[in-house]
């Protein structure tokens, strides 16, 4: 059964050439023309990789640090005890903790926050919790800069704008790059360093096409293509 669309939707996607690839700034233009719904509509950009999501040494992940922030208030949650606990509550971690933080998110599913930060010391007990946090995203890595003895680096980082991407099971990587509030200039260039950041992690393995397509998009409107050759030059 298709999925009934919103009149505010149709509207929106009258806006759009489903034919035409729109160079950034352009595409960028289209979506914030878009019949705005009664919020700040969180803008995102999907990359569509040609990359084989079953082969483990095609995986893509990292991070990348969004120059104007994601506009999102994002609540972090430390695993942590002593210096590198209090070091995460001086630098603006919601919730602090080891055994009782722990505890609560095991007992009582307490999942009430967007990132966690744990020092490789709580790794060990945290691991535990791996079904609980692994599939909603909140498993601290290595690789995503979560895992750490700086703990007030973290959190400021995150805070700051620093977005997690992962490639999913249909070889895409998406990422908040701001709110449809954003100027048009601010989205560019968070734009730009998202898709720099996934150029970024390609992996040795991959070979031909490694940037299929590029699209953008606010929550509760129509995806925009966006060219993907200019963006492609600027990250080498």
């Amino acid at each position: 059964m298709a999925k009934k669309r919103s009149k505010r939707y149709l509207e929106a996607a009258k806006m759009v050439d489903s034919s035409k690839v729109y160079p950034l700034e352009e595409a960028v233009n289209v979506v914030k023309k878009f019949p705005s719904p009664k919020f700040d509509q969180t803008v995102t950009v999907s990359v569509r990789l040609g990359v084989d999501p079953k082969q483990s040494d095609q995986m893509v992940r990292g991070t990348c640090s969004l120059p104007h922030g994601s506009g999102k208030d994002v609540r972090v949650a430390v695993f942590a005890e002593g210096e590198a606990a209090e070091a995460a509550r001086k630098a603006g971690a919601e919730f602090v903790g080891m055994d009782d933080l722990i505890k609560r998110v095991r007992d009582e599913n307490f999942l009430d926050f967007d990132v966690a930060v744990a020092t490789p010391a709580a790794m060990t007990e945290l691991r535990k919790l791996g079904r609980v946090l692994g599939p909603r995203g909140l498993m601290p890595n290595p690789k995503t800069g979560t895992v750490t003895d700086d703990t007030a680096k973290a959190v400021l980082e995150v805070k700051a704008g620093r977005v997690d991407f992962k490639l999913d099971k249909n070889a895409n990587v998406s990422m908040t790059v701001g709110k449809a509030s954003f100027t048009p200039e601010q989205l560019i260039d968070n734009t730009k360093a998202a898709v720099d950041a996934v150029q970024g992690a390609k992996p040795a393995t991959a070979r031909g096409i490694y940037i299929r397509s590029v699209t953008i998009a606010g929550t509760m409107s129509p995806g925009v293509a966006v060219d993907a050759g200019p963006l492609m030059r600027t990250v080498g």
